[in-house]
């Protein structure tokens, strides 16, 4: 198709996505379920799951193959504005004697559900078509660990967010542990990525340029910031557009380097001055993102989702066992962490309910994995499968644990555990 022709699928396949998200929304919303859930779902309802097995016809003309890219590059605009957002909001809301905590939730989270994830392939090797031919075993193993070992970072933001929770003891803890989980296994794809390959390069560009990153935050982030929001020469319209340039900038050098672009905006977030022209600039793009761009995001990955391979009862048996693993090795080991830190068990039950969900970070995984020839396409909807079903259960387990809490000790806030006192 040609840009002329592409336009118009792009105008009415949007309208068609902001309202059947906005309609699932509704309907999960009677549920319990936030907005994020949602436009996740719609994404496979929109796509070969449900309108492509009943209506093909209309599901192709619709979101032809063209169009696809399209879809997910404006996406991408949502969630690096979002993320923008979150990694400001993080700071305003930060808890004192954080890092040892999140440090040690997140290393059990990544440890936990990778090596789950590594001995159920080995266990099962042979028996369950998972091992696309000419793969190595240890690198299928070790793909299939670090995807069950990624953290939702995008959206256990915007739950959090979403439910009023960014100046929580567990909020804060679950944002800062969530986004070392993703970086760190980021790195780790990345060097499966090198060893399927045989290149070491990727692994090392992107361990280097994390390191480099992290580096020009340390020194210059805060200074250039400041400054961008400081300097009385500069109209609201002016810094507008300076934040915009800049978190692209820094969204382009995240992805290039292979650690995604909301890591990018989220630290650039995390950096700005909390002033009154910050605020008016967040203000500013915060609401279009969110309503217009943001579900374009999270619908991509479910137009290229198929359930059809379930039927198989070995996958299916397969996709039950990873479904387990992930929930034990990610939920339970979190959980764990977090009270041998010494946090009370509401704090530990609610950090170990945000970081189990996997969204739509593990699909950016399993995207990359298929496009890089290491993943079958059973494996492929086994692990969809894991990322839906740890997305789901995340709000109605939070809600339970409110409602234990509730009945056992009415009295505890968990928002007052702020600065109380735990250990780092």
């Amino acid at each position: 198709m040609t840009p002329t022709e592409l336009a118009p699928r792009f105008f009415i396949a949007v309208a068609v996505i902001l309202l059947f998200c906005k309609a699932v929304a509704w309907l999960l919303g009677r549920a319990g379920q936030p907005a994020v859930v949602s436009e996740m779902l719609a994404g496979v309802l929109l796509g070969p799951s449900l309108l492509g097995l009943l209506f093909p016809g209309v599901q192709h003309a619709l979101f032809p193959a063209q169009l696809l890219p399209i879809l997910y590059v404006v996406g991408q605009v949502g969630l690096v504005l979002f993320m923008f957002q979150a990694g400001y909001a993080f700071t305003g809301h930060r808890s004192t004697r954080l890092a040892g905590t999140a440090g040690a939730v997140s290393l059990a989270g990544v440890t936990a559900p990778l090596v789950l994830g590594i001995l159920l392939v080995l266990v099962t090797a042979g028996v369950v078509p998972v091992q696309k031919a000419g793969v190595p075993l240890g690198v299928t193993a070790a793909f299939v660990g670090v995807a069950l070992a990624i953290t939702a970072f995008p959206m256990l933001a915007r739950i959090i967010t979403e439910r009023g929770q960014a100046g929580t003891r567990h909020g804060s803890l679950s944002l800062a542990s969530g986004a070392i989980d993703d970086m760190v296994a980021w790195i780790m794809l990345a060097g499966v990525l090198a060893v399927a390959s045989g290149r070491p390069g990727p692994a090392i560009v992107t361990g280097g340029g994390a390191v480099l990153f992290g580096l020009a935050l340390w020194f210059g982030g805060r200074r250039l910031t400041g400054a961008l929001m400081g300097s009385d020469r500069l109209g609201d319209q002016a810094r507008l557009l300076g934040t915009v340039v800049l978190l692209f900038l820094v969204a382009w050098y995240t992805d290039e380097i292979g650690l995604y672009a909301v890591f990018g905006a989220f630290a650039v977030g995390v950096v700005m001055p909390h002033t009154a022209r910050t605020d008016k600039v967040v203000d500013t793009l915060t609401p279009v993102a969110a309503i217009v761009f943001l579900p374009l995001f999270f619908t991509f990955s479910g137009l290229r989702t198929e359930f059809g391979l379930l039927g198989d009862p070995a996958v299916l048996l397969f996709a039950v066992a990873c479904v387990a693993s992930a929930i034990a090795g990610k939920f339970g080991a979190c959980w764990g962490a977090a009270r041998l830190r010494g946090e009370p068990n509401g704090v530990a039950l609610r950090v170990g309910a945000l970081m189990n969900a996997r969204g739509l970070m593990q699909l950016i995984a399993l995207n990359v994995g298929l496009e890089a020839g290491i993943v079958t396409p059973a494996l492929f909807t086994v692990l969809v499968l894991v990322a839906l079903v740890t997305t789901l259960m995340t709000t109605p387990l939070l809600s339970w644990i409110e409602r234990r809490e509730a009945r056992t000790s009415p009295a505890e806030d968990d928002a007052e555990l702020v600065g109380s006192g735990f250990r780092k």
